[in-house]
């Protein structure tokens, strides 16, 4: 319980801070057909013997990259090769998982998350990645800022929007491969972009969109596993239900707030 306590915080701050650039530049879909491919690079690493993260950061980071391509040079058939690729890493994915020797692995926990079993050196690898993207973010802020606003600003000031949107892509892979240790593979778009949404209701700043997020995403990870402790529901989709309430009424309450 201590390390999902510590590993709901970690994760927060990722959400909270790649998750506002997702929802300004509205490319859920575009996380979304990562999350799910990274299934593909966790199999081969559990066939081979390795630790799953390392398949599913390899996987992140290749998805992200031919997506962001697919996103800039072939925008008619976007749509068609992300469900491709989406549908194709996942069974990629269950493909090597049952080929595994001494195959005994629950799927369930890819798909929805245990974040009961973060292990010690999964807080590691989730820190890293933290620290990473920190710095990244930090560095290139006004950059991913002109990007995610306004793209058409951006190339008339001669900033490589290409570039810059091929790193918020890998950012938003990185952010995946943590928050699969949370929610798993199917719930990691809620969860990246709910806290942003309600986020979003309140302020129009991004700084403190992110900052709101990151806190709203350690209320809903540990409102969430407190909810499933002692009834013993799955952590991960509770969590879910948790974020999902709160945005409904955020949208409600929101709609109230701007008439009055």
């Amino acid at each position: 319980m201590q390390n999902a306590i510590v590993g709901s915080i970690l994760a927060s701050v990722a959400c909270g801070v790649i998750g506002s650039y997702v929802v300004v530049k509205r490319i859920g879909y575009l996380a979304g057909g990562i999350a799910h491919s990274v299934l593909g690079g966790m199999g081969i690493a559990y066939y081979l013997s390795r630790p799953p993260i390392e398949g599913a950061l390899v996987a992140a980071l290749v998805f992200a990259m031919i997506l962001g391509w697919v996103s800039l040079r072939l925008k008619q058939q976007e749509d068609t090769v992300i469900g491709a690729l989406w549908a194709g890493g996942m069974a990629v994915g269950i493909l090597f998982i049952s080929q595994t020797p001494g195959y005994n692995i629950d799927l369930m926990s890819f798909l929805f998350g245990n974040i009961l079993m973060i292990s010690f050196d999964d807080l590691f690898w989730i820190a890293g990645l933290d620290v990473l993207i920190l710095i990244i973010v930090f560095l290139f802020y006004k950059q991913f800022l002109a990007v995610s606003f306004d793209e058409e600003f951006a190339r008339l000031r001669g900033m490589p929007v290409e570039r810059f949107y091929l790193l918020f892509l890998v950012l938003v892979a990185l952010t995946v491969v943590i928050l699969i240790q949370i929610v798993g593979l199917i719930l990691v778009i809620a969860l990246l972009t709910l806290p942003a949404a309600i986020s979003g209701h309140y302020v129009r700043s991004l700084n403190l969109m992110m900052l709101f997020a990151t806190f709203l995403g350690m209320f809903f990870t540990m409102g969430g596993l407190a909810i499933s402790y002692h009834p013993d529901l799955p952590p991960g989709p509770t969590i879910i239900l948790v974020a999902g309430a709160f945005y409904l009424l955020s949208l409600v309450s929101a709609r109230f707030w701007k008439k009055s």
